[in-house]
């Protein structure tokens, strides 16, 4: 069984996501999602609308999704890679180069973004419409 490892806070589920999650499953055959926990979504300045919970449940039901962990740190991915036996890890091309010390553990694969959508966006145009 091949295992496909990608990380990210996922608040706001929209269609790029569910792009990035469709293509990290075609990879192979088992998906683990590690899901930034709202501990450390402050430590990376971030805040996300949904809690880390119901974040989790959305993930969990989404058919390319066969595993969700948390995500604690940012130091914990060599360690997942090992306790998973991951054979892929996957990432926005957003993120290119930043992970390559993952070579050593498994294949590393950043991913096109998916053009005209992102959660910064929807976070920008909601407050747009809020302030009109």
């Amino acid at each position: 069984m091949k295992k496909v490892l990608t990380y990210g806070t996922f608040d706001l589920l929209h269609y790029g996501h569910i792009n990035l999650l469709k293509r990290a499953k075609e990879l192979g055959d088992y998906l683990i999602v590690g899901l930034s926990t709202d501990e450390f979504n402050a430590m990376k300045h971030k805040e996300a609308y949904h809690n880390y919970d119901h974040r989790k449940l959305i993930l969990e039901a989404i058919r390319y999704v066969d595993l969700v962990i948390p995500e604690n740190n940012w130091e914990q991915k060599i360690g997942d890679v090992k306790k998973y036996n991951v054979d892929v890890f996957v990432m926005g091309d957003d993120w290119k180069g930043k992970f390559d010390f993952l070579k050593d553990y498994c294949k590393v694969i950043y991913l096109p973004r998916t053009v005209g959508i992102s959660t910064t966006k929807i976070k920008q145009d909601l407050f747009s419409v809020k302030n009109d």
